[in-house]
């Protein structure tokens, strides 16, 4: 359970953090907006990632895993979809987007593992 709070805390994280960066990418509100899309995007990556994942498994093996990145490129563009305070402009900015929330999980999963 605590894994699952580190992980809506970190998607809140690199929202914002891509928020300021990444021109095309806009959470309108403050604080509870960043924190219900990070939660909206904990549940997509925790039920919908692993099912596209086991139906795109030849794709992904094909392109050495690269098509994750599409995988949560989908996934963003589904928190986009149902949160209007959410606005991801074009395909440049959903992709820094997927590099941005990528790297702010990596970072804090490991620092979680550094704690454990």
């Amino acid at each position: 359970m605590t894994g699952f709070a580190i992980r809506i805390l970190g998607n809140s994280l690199a929202f914002y953090i891509a928020n300021l960066l990444v021109p095309g990418f806009v959470v309108n509100g403050g604080l509870k907006e960043y924190l219900i899309a990070g939660i909206l995007l904990g549940f997509f990556n925790m039920l919908v990632r692993p099912l596209l994942k086991l139906i795109s498994m030849p794709l992904i093996i094909l392109s050495l895993g690269l098509f994750t990145l599409v995988i949560n490129g989908l996934i963003l563009w589904l928190v986009d979809y149902v949160f209007d305070f959410v606005v991801i402009e074009n395909l440049t900015a959903l992709f820094w987007v997927v590099i941005i929330t990528g790297l702010v999980n990596l970072l804090t999963s490991f620092g979680g593992k550094l704690k454990d």
